[in-house]
């Protein structure tokens, strides 16, 4: 992979923004500015992203957009059709597969039309949630448009209804709970990266996944070939269906006292963190990708019309 700058000189990495991932944004932002610098472009702007951002980009006139945004806005089609009415070429999904990623439910319609394997979820109202089981214990309570794990509750057996907090939708998701061990697996481009084994001493939350120290990556999994396969192979067609484009990772949970009846998939990140302890860098790196050059290939797939 040759590094430098190419056809874009100029690139803006879009990172921060306004929503609950703000956080985890400004590193990956920071972070991808840093290795674009490494990997040659000498014209690197970071840029934290405010109601204000059309006017920024007017003013910075970058010739790429590398999205390092997190969440609503900056990963849910919004940010995407922004960049498509300005005509500046940026990174990873486009509009459709960006808003279909996001949303949950919508995603969950994708992969059985894909013929892939999800439990059992709904969409409820809070009010409907604080009446009663709305699904038989155990299940999972979260929002339907958010990542990272943000405003999760799993309710266990014997376990009254939540009461969740007011920062969460009026309309959330309740899916059933499936139980066993967590997997992630990257795409890049056409190419399923490999799985990952995440273990954690509990739910692999946000803490979990940001804080040092909070789970362990374990890369490749120590698993059956059969199940590899399928994480891979899953992985690679969620990418498709959806209509990712660049860099995308699908996670799983697995009951291994199934066997392959027991992978399911719960999501696709069509914007995978870009931090220190995140999972697709470190997929790339067994793949002899180094940061760098991961984040130089992302520049040089990005267009309009994605």
């Amino acid at each position: 992979m040759a590094a430098g700058s190419g056809r874009f000189p100029r690139v803006a990495v879009l990172k921060g923004g306004m929503s609950a991932e703000r956080e985890v944004s400004l590193v990956s932002g920071r972070e991808c500015a840093k290795a674009l610098r490494e990997a040659g472009y000498t014209d690197v702007i970071e840029v934290d992203c405010g109601p204000d951002l059309p006017v920024q980009l007017h003013d910075i006139k970058p010739d790429v957009v590398f999205n390092a945004l997190h969440g609503r806005w900056g990963e849910d089609g919004c940010v995407q059709g922004l960049l498509e009415w300005l005509r500046i070429p940026y990174t990873h999904s486009g509009v459709l597969a960006s808003a279909l990623s996001m949303d949950k439910a919508k995603t969950k319609e994708v992969y059985t039309a894909a013929g892939l394997p999800i439990v059992q979820s709904r969409l409820v109202s809070r009010e409907e949630v604080a009446k009663g089981h709305v699904l038989p214990p155990p299940y999972v309570v979260k929002p339907n448009n958010e990542g990272s794990s943000v405003g999760v509750y799993i309710v266990r057996v014997g376990e009254n209804a939540p009461r969740l907090a007011d920062t969460m939708p009026d309309v959330v998701m309740v899916e059933t709970y499936a139980p066993g061990r967590e997997f992630s697996a990257t795409v890049m481009g056409d190419r399923a990266l490999g799985v990952t084994d995440i273990i954690t001493d509990g739910w692999y939350d946000y803490d979990a996944k940001y804080k040092p120290g909070g789970s362990r990556h374990e890369m490749p999994a120590s698993i059956p070939a059969e199940i590899t396969a399928a994480c891979m192979d899953y992985a690679l067609r969620a990418h498709q269906a959806l209509g990712c484009r660049g860099v995308s990772r699908t996670d799983f949970r697995w009951d291994e006292a199934r066997g392959l009846d027991g992978l399911i998939l719960l999501e696709t990140n069509n914007q995978p963190g870009m931090t220190p302890t995140s999972l697709a860098p470190e997929q790339a790196a067994y793949c002899g990708i180094n940061f760098a050059q991961l984040c130089d290939w992302i520049v040089k797939d990005a267009s309009c019309n994605r």
